[in-house]
């Protein structure tokens, strides 16, 4: 299942330069997981709630080009494989239809109480056979 997410890049998210600061592209793949999962119907603040964590245990970026403030940027995320303890998304950044950015993030699930890994939930699972 592959999304997608359009944004402008803020003053507040470059450099002196007016680049993208790099630690920025990180938050960019945060917006894409969240839109990914609510697309297919998941809350993560509800996952929290419900005792799911999803920390970031291997993040990759590669930077092609820089981005500068107020570039209008699309964002594809899409899911790697179907996950079991651990979720990959890999990630598309365009400026005007030419690749910038490409990335990946690794997340495992978390039983929020006992900080142990766990499943992935039935219900995500199957949410992403129905796409």
């Amino acid at each position: 299942m592959e999304n997608k997410i359009n944004f402008f890049v803020r003053y507040s998210e470059t450099d002196q330069m007016s680049f993208v600061y790099h630690g920025n592209y990180v938050k960019y793949f945060e917006m894409g997981r969240i839109d990914w999962l609510n697309k297919l119907g998941f809350s993560y603040k509800k996952m929290e709630e419900d005792g799911i964590l999803l920390p970031v245990i291997d993040l990759k970026i590669n930077f092609k080009k820089s981005a500068l403030f107020d570039d209008k940027l699309s964002l594809t995320t899409k899911l790697v494989k179907t996950p079991s303890y651990m979720i990959e998304f890999d990630y598309k950044i365009f400026r005007d239809e030419q690749l910038i950015t490409t990335g990946y993030t690794k997340l495992i699930f978390l039983n929020a109480k006992t900080n142990k890994p766990m499943r992935c939930p039935s219900s995500i699972i199957e949410a992403i056979k129905k796409v």
